[in-house]
């Protein structure tokens, strides 16, 4: 039985270094992932590239619990990186929480393949 890599959890920063419905980007050796604000400071986090054509959502405009991609105004939802209404497509989505005002994000899901 294959063993649970044990979760990483890497500190992006502060809350507040993110806009109230705004987004940073974070590198790590395999991807691009955007951290997303929502005005209730909630966080989520996606790979920064729309399903449809790869358009950066972290350029995209946070609206509830969801993003627009830049591109072609995909609505993509920030739970979990399905595209809405009649878009078929998802962006991976990434375990990140936020404890005492400050984001992690699981390195151990978002730097594995």
């Amino acid at each position: 039985m294959p063993q649970k890599t044990a979760d990483f959890w890497f500190d992006v920063g502060s809350l507040q270094e993110i806009p109230v419905r705004g987004s940073r980007r974070v590198k790590t050796p395999r991807r691009e992932i955007a951290i997303f604000r929502t005005a209730n400071d909630e966080v989520f986090a996606l790979e920064n590239r729309c399903p449809h054509k790869g358009g950066p959502l972290s350029d995209g405009i946070v609206h509830g619990r969801k993003v627009t991609c830049p591109l072609h105004n995909w609505i993509i939802n920030l739970d979990d990186g399905e595209a809405t209404g009649a878009d078929k497509g998802c962006a991976r989505s990434f375990p990140v929480k936020l404890e005492n005002g400050r984001i992690y994000l699981d390195m151990s899901v978002a730097a594995a393949p």
